[in-house]
């Protein structure tokens, strides 16, 4: 097969394989996700992650304490922003279309919206010991079970 031909047929196989773009251009889309991220406060949660992790790393081992600037940086490496942002980026545009961007935007902008990111985390937290609370009021109830389950 002559070279011309052969690019031909290249040039038809990425046609046929590549997905339809949406008619804004990936560029509004990738600028979509960009907008959420910037709504959303992405990097600060990124940065408050590297946070948590580098504080529990250190609880569950303290002699980490003396390498914490060192450990900080492996963090930030693989977990953090810089080097996060684009496997978002990916992520986000494969689940969402520009649209569901465009209109998830919108709530974020809008009062209601910076309040939900607002109250959200007090609302996990406050969620999160409600259930510790439920399970510690019932733990025996489990001991219980596996009690009675060790005797059969």
């Amino acid at each position: 097969m002559k070279l011309p031909a052969l690019a031909g047929l290249f040039v038809c196989t990425l046609i046929l394989v590549t997905p339809a773009a949406s008619p804004a251009g990936p560029d509004s889309h990738r600028e979509a996700v960009a907008r959420l991220f910037e709504l959303t406060h992405m990097q600060r949660l990124i940065e408050e992650s590297v946070d948590g992790v580098l504080t529990l790393q250190i609880a569950q081992n303290p002699a980490l304490a003396a390498h914490k600037e060192a450990l900080r940086g492996f963090l930030e490496r693989y977990i953090g922003w810089q080097a996060m942002e684009n496997d978002l980026t990916v992520m986000y545009l494969q689940a969402f279309t520009e649209a569901e961007l465009e209109q998830m935007n919108s709530f974020y902008s809008s009062t209601t919206g910076q309040k939900v990111l607002q109250r959200l985390p007090e609302l996990v937290q406050q969620r999160n010991q409600l259930a510790m609370q439920r399970l510690q009021e019932h733990i025996g109830e489990l001991q219980q079970e596996i009690g009675a389950g060790a005797g059969k």
